[in-house]
């Protein structure tokens, strides 16, 4: 009986701490980046690289390109929550009393867990290089920057991170050498994503990104003034800044010119939909983004529900609440294979049809799920060593 108010008082606690309509949207492109990353490893149509040098690799047919597609979601909202918890998080910690450099340490500490993290469990799971520079190293860089920058006032923050996405695509590095091999790199971190030279290989440069997690945290920041009843009323107004990013999105591919990184070359869907992931176009993130307010307006919507925290959505909010635990443990779930860290080696010993991957992809949704609430125990239990970073 006290087992059971005891887990009962937690999940109270855990509902009126946290804003959930955030850990449902980041829940629900978590679940589909499993399913891109799962595809990835097994299927031998499956594959991305869009925009890399400016490139557009060709798709089997447009089931594949879609299978493919519906996965933009995940990075740029991965990225922007990532700022949006960043700034909650910071400014729950500094009313509680913490020291301004207490604050700045931890996120430093954050930051270069997540950089060892990418290096020794995340890059072997693609098979790619300890020096690989993925997602995960990218938050890292960025939660390192912004714990410097998030001195500055949420208004510099918002309008330097929006010049950034808006304007990156004209920077050029061309003064930085390609040869030594540390001026190749430092170009691929910082704007240009390649896999030309081994091992010096990176998919997500820290110029655009920051960006994107600035109005995130620009976001978060204006989340931490407002009461539950004033977020609520948000839903309205997320939502249509998600339509409006979204019919803004086929303005820009319309027009053909400033936004497209790789130009539309024709009216078919794939035509239209075909854009630049590595390094981020406008068009890009205005459809992503705009998917990802839709997800929060939905949230939102949610939340209210007797339902919300059971099945489906329960899962998806167990998801959302342990965003480095799911995507560090499902790479390797789902890849169910040892390392090879051969160069251009990786391929599985077979092959699965498209049919297979979906029941591999729902039967590892429902592992993880058991695994991510058996991590929320343990982080309870255990509260103030390593655990805390991830």
């Amino acid at each position: 009986m006290a087992s059971t108010i005891q887990e009962t008082v937690e999940k109270v606690q855990i509902r009126t701490s946290r804003l959930e309509f955030i850990d449902f949207a980041r829940g629900i492109v978590m679940a589909i980046m499993a399913w891109d990353h799962v595809s990835g490893f097994w299927n031998e149509l499956h594959h991305g690289g869009e925009g890399i040098l400016g490139r557009a690799p060709p798709f089997a047919d447009t089931l594949w390109f879609l299978l493919r597609f519906v996965s933009h979601y995940c990075a740029p909202s991965f990225i922007f929550l990532a700022g949006t918890v960043l700034a909650l998080s910071a400014a729950k910690r500094l009313s509680r009393g913490e020291s301004e450099a207490n604050m700045t340490v931890h996120m430093i500490k954050r930051g270069l867990v997540l950089l060892f993290l990418e290096a020794a469990f995340v890059s072997p799971a693609f098979t790619l290089p300890w020096t690989y520079f993925g997602v995960i190293a990218c938050i890292g860089v960025s939660l390192i920057i912004f714990s410097v920058a998030r001195k500055l006032p949420t208004k510099i923050i918002l309008a330097l991170s929006l010049i950034i996405v808006l304007n990156h695509s004209f920077l050029s590095l061309d003064f930085i050498p390609t040869r030594p091999n540390w001026g190749w790199y430092l170009r691929t971190i910082l704007h240009e994503p390649n896999f030309e030279r081994w091992p010096y290989f990176a998919l997500y440069p820290i110029i655009p990104w920051v960006g994107v997690m600035g109005i995130g945290w620009s976001f978060g920041n204006y989340l931490s003034g407002k009461d539950l009843n004033e977020v609520k009323k948000l839903k309205v107004p997320i939502a249509i800044s998600g339509v409006i990013s979204i019919v803004t999105f086929f303005i820009v591919r319309w027009l053909n010119g400033y936004g497209n990184l790789l130009a539309r070359r024709g009216s078919s869907l794939v035509d239209w939909l075909y854009v630049s992931k590595y390094p981020p176009s406008v068009a890009f993130l205005l459809w992503s983004l705009g998917g990802m307010c839709l997800f929060l307006a939905l949230g939102l919507h949610l939340q209210d529900k007797e339902w919300f925290h059971k099945g489906v959505t329960g899962a998806i909010l167990v998801f959302g609440r342990n965003p480095l635990f799911f995507y560090l443990t499902h790479l390797w779930l789902y890849r169910a294979r040892w390392p090879d860290f051969a160069p251009g080696v990786g391929a599985p010993p077979f092959f699965l049809e498209l049919g297979e991957t979906l029941l591999f992809w729902v039967v590892g949704l429902v592992v993880l799920w058991q695994l991510c609430l058996r991590y929320e125990k343990l982080k309870r239990k255990y509260p103030k060593p390593i655990l805390q970073y991830i």
